[in-house]
């Protein structure tokens, strides 16, 4: 059983939180086409001294939602999700976890780590904290510390990335969790989120094709790339952030790299401090995963979420015959 909060979405999906993708415009639209959208808070970056961002945004976000479902009563919109870098060079984690706790945040999505005064911070305010896992083993460390679900990120998801096919993954989960399990993982149509839940996740975790929408927070040529693009052109690396990630191999040449011949870095080099360069790096090296192949055509949110539901049903009723 579902937690309320995962229940009467339009299709089971959840938006994937994207590093400097994903914003409220992305997020708003998101929710209004009745999936869950979600951000990053390390997204919201503001110069020193002034209002966080991320108070702002989050007051965005809940007015526009507020507004849309007084005015659409029949068709209210889903809930949000902010996603939290649980590592420890994550300078702001406090704050941040204090900004969301006073907004009373509804899902809460934790990466990097897993910490009970994280998870009790969600619990506190009556939201749900939903941790992403590579591997078994992580899964039972994340239930342990307190969360209430988890997202399994198999291999071909973009980003930081598992290596474990989608069938492994969740049937070693499910042998001992009963509990919300999403999937993470080249995931694009209607007919690959029912794929998933037959597998015997509860929700599919989608990211990379909302890369190519209108209110995504991208370089056009990102987007464009992401439309040209298909599984070939997916490169796992871990030179980029210290940990193994799926990258589009066009935007690693125009870096002037090699994607045939990248180097590796150790996980002790990940930095998510506000004066790290990785913002920068990744602006230019576009992550990705394996599912591009079924985009396309740029579209607005609403049109892509449209066309999911439309697929899905069409896969729901095809099997049924």
């Amino acid at each position: 059983m579902l937690p309320p909060v995962l229940q009467r979405l339009r299709i089971p999906v959840v938006a994937a939180p994207m590093f400097i993708v994903s914003g409220p415009e992305l997020v708003i639209a998101q929710c209004k086409a009745g999936i869950v959208g979600s951000f990053p808070a390390l997204n919201a970056r503001e110069d020193r001294g002034d209002t966080p961002l991320l108070d702002i945004w989050l007051t965005r976000i809940s007015e526009e939602l507020d507004r849309h479902n007084q005015a659409n009563p029949d068709q209210p919109a889903a809930p949000f999700a902010v996603n939290q870098i649980v590592h420890r060079s994550n300078a702001r984690l406090q704050r941040d976890i204090e900004i969301c706790h006073r907004h009373r945040v509804p899902i809460w999505i934790t990466s990097l780590g897993a910490r009970p005064e994280v998870n009790e911070a969600a619990h506190d305010c009556g939201g749900i904290a939903l941790h992403d896992v590579i591997n078994n083993k992580f899964a039972r460390k994340a239930i342990d510390k307190g969360a209430d679900g988890l997202i399994a990120v198999a291999a071909g998801a973009g980003g930081h990335a598992g290596a474990q096919s989608p069938f492994a993954l969740i049937q070693e989960i499910r042998d001992w969790f009963d509990g919300p399990l999403l999937l993470s993982g080249a995931i694009a149509t209607g007919r690959a989120v029912l794929a998933a839940q037959a597998m015997g996740a509860d929700l599919a975790y989608i990211g990379s094709p909302f890369i190519a929408t209108e209110e995504a927070n991208a370089d056009p040529a990102y987007k464009q790339m992401i439309c040209d693009s298909g599984a070939m052109d997916i490169v796992t690396s871990s030179q980029f952030t210290g940990v193994s990630g799926n990258y589009l191999a066009p935007s690693i040449r125009n870096a002037g790299l090699d994607p045939d011949n990248l180097d590796s870095a150790e996980a002790s080099s990940m930095n998510f401090s506000d004066a790290s360069g990785k913002p920068k790096a990744w602006s230019q090296i576009y992550g990705a995963g394996q599912g591009i192949g079924a985009i396309h055509e740029i579209l607005p949110v609403s049109a892509r979420i449209d066309r999911l539901a439309q697929e899905y049903q069409q896969a729901r009723e095809s099997l049924l015959a």
